[in-house]
């Protein structure tokens, strides 16, 4: 088909067209004016996402604003923001709702519930933008009041809905974390009765348990001197000792350096050598009988007894101080070894001190973060603001949203002309005519011999005679 064949279709079925045209337009019309008018409240609210909290400081990434947003659509779109609608409205108490309820559900039932449902299904349209972090809040109604009151109350509703999620599982929080501050106080408290406990019995305190250990540490690295000390002067002794045993035992006494040098033996050695000499010049002289000779051996006698006598004293004297030296010795031995238990012991006594105070330090330590993040949590239950500003109230619409007439009848002149066209071809498909040269040639396969072309009439002789110019050309053979 070409299109002076289509044409002419339409031409030949121009009353069909129009009659379905018209009534198209007439029914989207009557239709648009017959319907309820409905209007739209539009609120709009902004998720500060970016904005960090103002008790934890804590900001929510940007990867997750999807998700967040895709949240608060559904926190927006809950039963349980419906049910704050329907209670701050009070629709539950309205004659028409009542009505509506008894007719749909013949009085079975929550209404408030039924309400709720109802408001999610048929009034409210909720629209998060794809680019930023507005989310639009749009509900219908017959009454422009009462669809802006009905937006603006879902947006006061999802704020304190919005709020109670956050102020809710903080309180819990709380309850718990007061329970937890209740036992780390006793921990704490329990620590420290027995760090004092332990102070009170061995006496220690910790500003003077450093200067006592230095003080122990001094006097026992002083005793170590002294044994140091005391170990040689006795080694000294003892060698000593041997060397007067071994020279006693040879009889060589005399000969000892401590003999030798001692000036009371001296003297008494130089007293001998005189009196010795006194005794050979009396024995030159006189008889062994004589008074004289008698009286000078007597004092010879005399002078080697007394250092006889002074080499054992000084004997002694030394042996004693062997044995002075050892005792000497012991004793400090045992003095060390009891400074060393001391100091081990305070030692001890301060690590045991130091662990006390170890553990009432974390226990003081777990009680002050435990009881920071539950003043923290505290806060937050006390909180009275969110996240959630209101960008745009609804306002009452003097222009109905629905139905839109002017959209319609544009919308049904577009549909009418094309179910008229529709109409028209099915028309010819059923009762198919020859309207030009084409139909013959090409719908009946025969060859075509010449073209008689009628008087046109007034009206379409005009239009024909143009129509049918181009084709008459060349082809009435």
């Amino acid at each position: 088909m070409n299109f002076y064949q289509f044409l002419l279709i339409l031409l030949a079925r121009r009353q069909l067209i129009v009659c379905t045209f018209v009534v198209t337009v007439s029914t989207a019309v009557l239709v648009s004016l017959i319907m309820p008018k409905t209007y739209l409240g539009n609120a709009t609210v902004i998720v500060d996402f970016k904005g960090s909290d103002p008790i934890t400081g804590m900001v929510l990434q940007a990867q997750l604003l999807p998700g967040y947003m895709a949240t608060q659509v559904d926190i927006i779109s809950s039963h349980n923001v419906a049910l704050k609608v329907v209670d701050q409205m009070k629709l539950n108490e309205m004659p028409r709702f009542i009505k509506k309820f008894n007719d749909a559900t013949n009085g079975v039932g929550d209404i408030r519930d039924w309400l709720a449902d109802k408001l999610l299904l048929k009034y409210l349209d909720v629209k998060p933008s794809k680019e930023s972090s507005v989310i639009e809040i749009n509900c219908t109604g017959e009454d422009p009041q009462f669809a802006a009151d009905l937006a603006n109350t879902f947006v006061r509703a999802y704020i304190q809905t919005n709020l109670e999620l956050g102020v809710d599982p903080a309180r819990q929080q709380t309850a718990w974390f007061d329970e937890q501050i209740k036992g780390l106080r006793v921990k704490v408290e329990d620590a420290q009765k027995r760090l004092s406990d332990y102070q009170r019995e061995t006496g220690l305190m910790p500003t003077s348990l450093d200067g006592r250990m230095d003080v122990e540490n001094s006097r026992l690295a002083e005793l170590s001197s002294q044994l140091v000390t005391a170990q040689t002067q006795t080694y000294d002794s003892l060698t000593r000792q041997r060397q007067i045993s071994g020279a006693h035992a040879k009889g060589k006494l005399g000969e000892l350096p401590e003999i030798l040098n001692n000036v009371l033996i001296q003297n008494l050695k130089s007293d001998l050598s005189k009196a010795e000499s006194k005794l050979a010049e009396v024995s030159g002289r006189v008889d062994k009988n004589h008074p004289q000779y008698q009286s000078a051996m007597a004092e010879v006698r005399s002078l080697k007894q007394k250092i006889a006598d002074e080499i054992q004293t000084a004997r002694g004297s030394m042996e004693n101080a062997a044995t002075q030296a050892q005792l000497r010795e012991n004793e400090l031995k045992r003095a060390l070894a009891e400074q060393k238990a001391r100091v081990i012991q305070l030692k001890q006594q301060r690590d045991r001190s130091d662990l006390l105070a170890q553990e009432v330090a974390s226990s003081q330590s777990a009680l002050d973060s435990t009881t920071q993040r539950a003043n923290q949590i505290r806060l937050e239950s006390q909180r009275n603001v969110t996240d959630i500003m209101v960008l745009n109230a609804a306002v009452v619409q003097l222009k109905p949203h629905k139905p839109k007439l002017t959209l319609n009848v544009a919308l049904s002149i577009v549909l009418g002309g094309m179910l008229g066209v529709g109409l028209a071809f099915l028309a010819e498909m059923l009762d198919r005519r020859i309207r030009s040269i084409e139909d013959i040639t090409e719908g009946l396969a025969l060859p075509l011999l010449a073209v008689i072309t009628p008087a046109p009439t007034e009206k379409a002789s005009g239009l024909l005679s143009k129509i049918r110019l181009p084709f008459s050309q060349g082809r009435s053979r």
